[in-house]
Order: C-alpha cells, then sequence, then structure tokens
C-alpha cells in the first residue's frame, strides 16, 4: 500500500469530518490538501485548486507567506507554548495593547481564546456573570437575531438562529430571543428601507416589555455569512446599538467573519461608529495559520469583575492554549500587513475588480436569481430557469456544483441553493477572472447534468484541467 492510499484508508476509517454526512463522504473519492502557496492548494494527486472560501474564511494573506512563516519560524526558535493561567508573555502582551489600541476606545481588554465559537461564548458569560455582580441576576436572556450564526458550543447555538444546524439542541440552550433580520434583497439597485424599519420596531417592543430580564444582544455587523451573505441596510447597526443603550443591555458584535479586512476595515463596527461593549474576533486574526480569537471587552465591564479573592468576582474561564505565543506571533504580523494592504488602498482596488467581475459573470443569468457581495465576501442564488420545475431540497444543487468545481480546479463550498465565495485578501485579477469563469463553467456543467436526487454518481472524476 502506498502512502497515498494509506492516508486515504485511515481517514476513511478513524476520521470523522465536521458538517459531513460520513456515509456520503465515504462514498466519494477523497481530496487530501497536501500543501499551499499564495491563493491556492494542491491535493495529493499533486492537483491544483483555487482556494476560493480561504479554508472556511480565515487565511488573510494566502498560503505559505513569507512574513507570517518568518514570524512563526522564530518564535519556534524561543518558545512553542507557555500558560497565560497567571503568568504572561511579550507577544501577549502585545498583542492585547494593539487589538484594543486600534478598537472603539471603551475597548480597553482582551480575553484570548482560541476560536470565534469560544470568543462569543466568552462574551456571554461575562455578560451573565456581569449582571449577577451588578446586582441585577434576572438578566439572564440573549437576543439573537433570526439566521445568525455564532458557532457550536451551547451558548453560542442559543444567540444564533441557524435552522438545520442547532434546532436539534434547541431544549437545551438558556433563554433566549430572536428578532426578524432586515431582508435586504435589492430593488433596481436600492436596498428595501422597510424591512430594517419593521426589524428595530420589532426589537423595540420587545425591550419595552422583557427589557429587565435581558442580559444581551449578538448581532453579526453589516453581513450575516452563514446565511447566505444577507446583508443589514447602512445605519442598521447604529440603530441597534442606540436601542440597546436606551434598555441598558449589553451590545455583543460577531465580527468573526467580518473583521480584518474582510469586508474592507479592519473593524467594521468603525464604519457606523459604533461602541459595542464586547467584540468578538476570530478567523482572520490568525491569517489562517493557527487558532487564535479575542474578545474585546469595556474597561467598565472588566472593573465590576475586580475585588478580593474571597468577594468571589474572579471570571472562571480559560483554554490550554489561550495566548499561544506562535499563534501570537502570528497574529502580529497578520495585523502589520493588514493595516498596511488597507492604507495603501490596494485592498479597495481588490473589491472593486471582485464585484465587476461578479456583476459581468452572473447578472442576467438564467439560474442565478440574486448575487449578493461586500468586500471580498459573496453569495450567489442559485434557481431553475424561468417556467422550469423548481429543484426539489434532495437536488443539492449547490453541491452539485462545487463537486464539479472540483475538476474545473476551484475549491468551493454551498449553502443550499446559494454559492459561496470568500477568497484570500490577496487574491489578484487573473485569479478572480478564473474563480468567476470556473465557478460559471461548474455551474453550467452541473445543472446540465441534473437528474434526479444526488448520488455518489454525481462526484466528477478526473484531473482538473484548468489553468490561468
Amino acid at each position: 500500500m502506498s502512502a497515498k492510499e494509506a492516508y486515504n484508508q485511515w481517514d476513511l476509517e478513524h476520521s470523522w469530518h465536521p458538517f459531513s454526512q460520513m456515509q456520503e463522504y465515504c462514498s466519494w473519492p477523497l481530496l487530501q490538501v497536501e500543501r499551499g502557496k499564495g491563493c491556492w492548494l494542491w491535493d495529493t494527486e499533486g492537483n491544483r485548486y483555487l482556494d476560493s472560501n480561504a479554508s472556511i474564511w480565515t487565511n488573510t494573506f494566502g498560503h505559505n507567506d513569507p512574513d507570517l512563516n518568518a514570524a512563526l519560524q522564530d518564535q519556534l526558535g524561543k518558545v512553542a507554548h507557555s500558560t497565560y493561567l497567571g503568568l504572561s508573555h511579550p507577544l501577549a502582551a502585545e498583542l492585547a495593547h494593539r487589538l484594543t489600541e486600534l478598537a472603539p476606545e471603551p475597548l480597553q481588554r482582551a480575553f484570548f481564546s482560541d476560536n470565534g465559537s469560544n470568543a462569543i461564548e466568552i462574551a456571554l458569560k461575562l455578560s451573565y456573570q456581569y449582571w449577577q455582580l451588578t446586582g441585577q441576576p434576572q438578566r439572564k436572556r440573549i437576543i439573537g437575531m433570526e439566521g445568525g450564526y455564532h458557532g457550536d458550543t451551547v451558548g453560542t447555538m442559543a444567540a444564533g438562529s441557524s435552522g438545520r444546524f442547532h434546532e436539534r439542541f434547541s431544549e437545551w440552550f438558556p433563554e433566549n430571543w430572536h428578532f426578524p433580520a432586515p431582508r435586504c434583497h435589492r430593488l433596481a439597485g436600492k436596498i428595501l428601507e422597510e424591512d430594517a424599519t419593521q426589524s428595530l420596531q420589532c426589537l423595540e417592543r420587545y425591550l419595552q416589555m422583557e427589557a429587565d430580564n435581558v442580559a444581551c444582544l449578538v448581532l453579526e455587523p453589516f453581513v450575516q455569512g452563514a446565511a447566505g451573505m444577507v446583508q443589514q441596510p447602512p445605519g442598521f447597526l447604529k440603530s441597534v446599538e442606540q436601542i440597546c443603550r436606551r434598555f441598558g443591555i449589553h451590545l455583543i458584535l460577531d465580527e468573526v467573519f467580518v473583521a480584518f479586512g474582510r469586508l474592507g476595515a479592519l473593524y467594521t463596527c468603525t464604519e457606523e461608529s459604533v461602541e459595542p461593549d464586547f467584540l468578538c474576533l476570530g478567523k482572520g486574526i490568525g491569517a489562517g495559520y493557527l487558532p487564535m480569537a479575542a474578545t474585546l471587552v469595556r474597561e467598565a465591564i472588566y472593573s465590576a469583575f475586580l475585588g478580593k479573592w474571597e468577594d468571589d468576582r474572579t471570571f472562571f474561564h480559560g483554554h490550554t492554549f489561550t495566548a499561544n505565543p506562535l499563534a501570537c506571533s502570528v497574529a502580529l504580523k497578520n495585523l502589520e500587513k493588514l493595516q498596511e494592504l488597507i492604507r495603501s488602498g490596494q485592498l479597495d482596488k481588490t473589491i472593486k475588480v471582485f464585484g465587476q467581475a461578479l456583476s459581468e459573470s452572473f447578472n442576467g443569468h438564467p439560474n442565478v436569481s440574486e448575487v449578493r457581495q461586500y468586500g471580498l465576501s459573496a453569495a450567489i442564488d442559485l434557481q431553475p430557469i424561468a417556467g422550469a420545475k423548481a429543484w426539489p431540497e434532495s437536488a443539492r444543487m449547490g453541491w452539485r456544483i462545487c463537486l464539479a468545481a472540483r475538476k474545473n480546479g476551484l475549491l468551493l463550498r454551498p449553502l443550499g441553493n446559494s454559492l459561496l465565495l470568500v477568497p484570500p485578501l490577496i487574491i489578484q485579477p487573473d485569479e478572480i477572472d478564473f474563480l468567476c469563469r470556473q465557478t460559471l463553467l461548474s455551474m453550467d456543467e452541473a445543472i446540465a447534468d441534473y437528474s434526479g436526487p444526488l448520488q455518489a454518481s454525481h462526484m466528477p472524476t478526473g484531473t482538473p484541467s484548468a489553468s490561468l
């Protein structure tokens, strides 16, 4: 048995992959990634693929970046890990300083963790304990927005509203309530403002009755990623902040996906001068290299936890690899490079090229109902051609297209009958052209091949033949 055959066998016999129906996974030819460079990944057979989703929205400067590699290598020669429980190290201190220095002024504390779910969970627990410490223990309820996705821990599932992902566990959740999201579909280039108004009015009516029982509101600013890149209209975030202030509840912003240049700014909330109580960061903070996340917290909230040991005000929460020195070294270099990418205007140029390419490639296509783009993130909603029979759920057209894309040199991820495009921030114009061209080709091939429920026989085989 060759090494490649052994890897495949071990994967099938011993691995359990996330968000995957393993019976289905095990029936398809395996794709094992072996190396990467820039926006590209290579499998163990030597085939090359454009990483069209930045390895699930984390990769900022591509794979195998020389500057990030050097930062990591330098730290490896010093210490790979040292506990952050009761100790510190220079890189964690510097990263906490840099993250808070660039954030809205009230956010002066950084609590580190290792993934976005934990960053949100920490904010939820801090909010809950804060109200206990300040004499309002009845404030336990979490408010989220319909369609929100904040992670898969118990608290973050309660804050979210992601249907199939979380509904099985709903009886396990803490108290929660969700208000309707503004559905920002465009009509003649304009956002339907009345949807946002209704959403805000619904939130206000609820808080007029229940504010004294609410601890916090959790929101993905500007774009709900896992809902299908659903956008909020300008001013919506600021209005939510004003409502939270009026009713005295904490505002937790989940910027795990949208921060660090993904929508164009370092922190999205600064685009509307919003100052949350908690700002949760993940994914792009570590450039896609190592697990890293942070929860930025208002100084006033931090102060409520101070006291003597016997006062029992300590926040008992932490993770083994919190503020890992290797992850901090990469995060600091990533932050430096991001600031230059934004300051130079290069990121804005790339975003404009991306938007223009999407418009030219997909607007008017008979199988596309809508294209939504914000920064370097986009969703392409699919539909049967006019007059054709609707696709049943079993068609799983999004997955068909993503499977077809593999032989066309793309790694894509679907969300139902939508395709999500979230490339690394350094993607070049010719790579954007390749992404759009091969996505379009994969769409046309998969839709033309549709004849019934998705089966293993629909999995394309062969070597990717596409080139730039």
